[in-house]
């Protein structure tokens, strides 16, 4: 642990650091259940204790975007011209133009498999009927990622360049990644107004620090070799950067240009909520509001369909060196630009084919035939879910068993016998040995009975700090606190523990599932065969498109916005899990069977335990995919932060915008470094 005192040698020996935080919690929660009645502050933050921060950071952003608005103004009118002549190239360039470059590109990178990938995703796309559209979304794409690139390449170089500041550069790094990108919309919209250079901006502020990252990475991982060559052949330092160790560091590099391009077009697709622009991401959101899921699953379609074509050709550069005939290029092109001539003539124009208006109007007849069908049956589950599931845990027991529901009422009889149960039942876990284990019983029948939502703030405080103590020692402590206390005195706590709650519930029921699942993948190469190019479906797919599918079958509403967290952030979990159980070094699993061990032995006590740092670093990466989801499913009726940045983007509140992302930011931010610190823990005790 980071800066934690280990025990004296005559400290009892089961009071390890877990076991006294949570004995400590259970502490608090007690005196905050002993003194319910008589002190209300202790379980709701007092309106007088309240800082008026949303104002603040109004009042002092209004000052600085008055101060300067002239110059963001002559921006946005220097970048408005390359984002027309980018955006009038592709619409009238001829469509049989481009799709032949895009297939001539495909051939040079990946040969014959990736050039038929990139001429089946764009003959989708123009016999979707929003060839025009999707050209008009690449647009912004094109323009807003080369100012990524250039940016995320400037601020790498200087992170690798100057040791001082590479900390501050990183820690800004992770909070541009765990700020939710509606929050990056809302200053925004108050400096450049509504249109299209709202999302080129957004794009290539989203799209910048995987670039960054990976270029700091790649510079870093350039061999000692390598620099001490460039170094002997008397090479100024901006020499051996240019011409040794960027080049050295190319294909890390290429990976970062692949992560930007795909940043920056789920984030086109996000900026379409105030762009107002006639784009793809309008297409999905205006036919979303409108309920007409089957023109909106066709819209999310060709967004599906330009997200695996540009990852797939720019993660081919990257990463493979290998390049086709070039000449078969150059013959595709020629024929596609003949073609071209010919279209003008006889061939119609993109935006009169409409071959799959059939097909949609097929789809909304059958899914409206299928949810009359099976209209019961589908509110059944969801009813079930929230009313045994997701309610419980947001206003526990107490609040959630009704008449109507469980058939019975609860009862303040009914909360201390579960309290008094948890209590029993953990003292007896606890004379097993397995203390810390025990001890966190009861604490979780008070989450139970209370509800997430409903915890006094003194009891979620310490308990975070206790968790934090555990996992990387009183620095960490000291951070989670300082932040969650600004979230307190805010006036967010409410939201930010609605969030938690729904964020908290995806991210257990992506644990488990995905852990099954990776579980199941590593053991048989048949289902990981047909769960992989499902998990690689999932990763390209912008997560607006995560919307369509969940509110076909459930409307809006709560249920909905958790399966749509759970769609996303599932992925990350099932990949390091299988990955984790795959990778056990071959000298153990030798011992094991060498000392009798059976498979499920050999699971359970060798490749589990050794597999636990990287099954940490999926769950820390499911948690930031959840926080990242929730924003979005904002729009489809959640409560809490994402909700409060929401209807600050719609209000023009940019003080509620920020305020409330930077609470998301928070959470997000204390998760992720607590699991760090867990899985750090791990690797320390397995030598690793």
């Amino acid at each position: 642990m980071t800066d934690q005192t280990d025990p004296p040698a005559t400290a009892l020996p089961y009071l390890t650091p877990g076991t006294r935080a949570a004995l400590a919690s259970l502490l608090v929660a007690a005196i905050c259940l002993a003194l319910e009645e008589r002190a209300d502050w202790l379980w709701e933050w007092p309106d007088a204790w309240t800082l008026p921060v949303t104002d603040w950071i109004s009042q002092g952003l209004g000052w600085l975007f008055e101060l300067i608005r002239p110059v963001v103004r002559v921006i946005s009118t220097l970048l408005r011209y390359p984002m027309e002549w980018v955006n009038v190239a592709l619409v009238e360039t001829p469509w049989p133009l481009i799709i032949g470059a895009t297939v001539a590109l495909g051939w040079y990178a990946g040969g014959l498999s990736l050039a038929l990938l990139s001429a089946i995703g764009l003959g989708f796309v123009l016999a979707s009927g929003y060839w025009v559209e999707g050209m008009n979304t690449l647009a912004l794409v094109f323009v807003s990622v080369p100012l990524a690139l250039i940016l995320g390449l400037f601020i790498g170089i200087w992170a690798n360049e100057s040791p001082r500041a590479r900390p501050w550069i990183e820690a800004t790094l992770d909070l541009m990644q765990t700020v939710p990108t509606f929050a990056y919309l809302t200053p925004l919209l108050l400096l450049f107004g509504f249109g299209p250079v709202v999302g080129l901006i957004a794009s290539a502020i989203y799209a910048a620090p995987p670039m960054a990252r990976n270029t700091l990475l790649g510079l870093q991982r350039v061999e000692a070799e390598v620099k001490e060559a460039g170094i002997m052949a008397g090479a100024t330092r901006r020499q051996q950067l240019a011409l040794v160790e960027i080049p050295a560091a190319s294909t890390q590099i290429m990976i970062g240009v692949n992560q930007s391009l795909m940043a920056a077009l789920s984030m086109v697709i996000i900026a379409a909520v105030i762009g107002g622009f006639d784009d793809i991401g309008w297409e999905v959101l205006l036919t979303m509001r409108q309920a007409n899921f089957g023109q909106s699953f066709l819209a999310g379609l060709v967004i599906v369909a330009f997200a695996i074509i540009i990852d797939r050709i720019s993660a081919r550069m990257a990463t493979n060196r290998d390049r086709h005939d070039l000449r078969i290029s150059w013959i595709i092109l020629a024929a596609s630009a003949a073609l071209s001539v010919y279209a003008w003539a006889a061939l119609p124009a993109a935006s009169d084919i409409a071959l799959l208006a059939p097909t949609v109007e097929a789809v909304d007849g059958a899914l409206t035939q299928f949810t009359r069908a099976t209209g019961a049956t589908l509110d059944s589950i969801k009813n079930t879910a929230m009313f045994y599931g997701l309610l419980p845990l947001r206003i526990g027991l107490d609040g959630a068993v009704l008449p109507f529901t469980w058939g019975f009422s609860w009862t303040a009889t009914m909360s201390w016998v579960l309290l008094g149960g948890g209590a029993a039942l953990g003292l007896a876990v606890a004379l097993t040995g397995r203390v810390a284990f025990g001890a966190s019983l009861p604490v979780m029948a008070v989450v139970l009975e209370t509800g997430v939502a409903d915890l006094p703030w003194p009891f979620v405080l310490f308990g975070v700090g206790a968790v934090a103590w555990v996992a990387g020692g009183w620095k960490l402590t000291r951070l989670a606190l300082v932040l969650l206390a600004l979230i307190l005195v805010s006036g967010l706590w409410e939201r930010a523990l609605l969030s938690l709650y729904l964020c908290g519930a995806a991210v257990i029921a992506c644990a488990v599932l995905g852990g099954l699942l990776g579980l199941l993948s590593a053991v048989s190469n048949i289902a990981w065969a047909i769960i992989r190019p499902i998990c690689d479906m999932l990763q390209t797919i912008p997560l607006f498109v995560f919307l369509i599918p969940v509110l076909m079958f459930f409307q809006i509403g709560e249920f909905s916005a958790f399966l749509a967290i759970i769609l996303y952030a599932i992925v990350p979990m099932i990949r390091y899990t299988r990955h984790g159980l795959v990778t056990t070094p071959p000298e153990l699993l030798e011992a094991a069977v060498a000392a009798g061990a059976t498979k499920t032995q050999i699971m359970r006590d060798v490749r589990a335990p050794f597999a636990a740092p990287t099954i940490l670093l999926g769950l820390n990466q499911t948690i930031l995919y959840a926080f990242a989801m929730l924003v979005i499913t904002a729009l489809i009726g959640t409560t809490g932060l994402g909700q409060s940045i929401y209807l600050a983007l719609g209000q023009a509140d940019v003080g509620l915008g920020i305020a409330a992302g930077a609470a998301m930011a928070i959470l997000a931010l204390i998760s992720d470094r607590i699991v760090q610190g867990f899985a750090e823990e791990r690797r320390r005790a397995l030598g690793l």
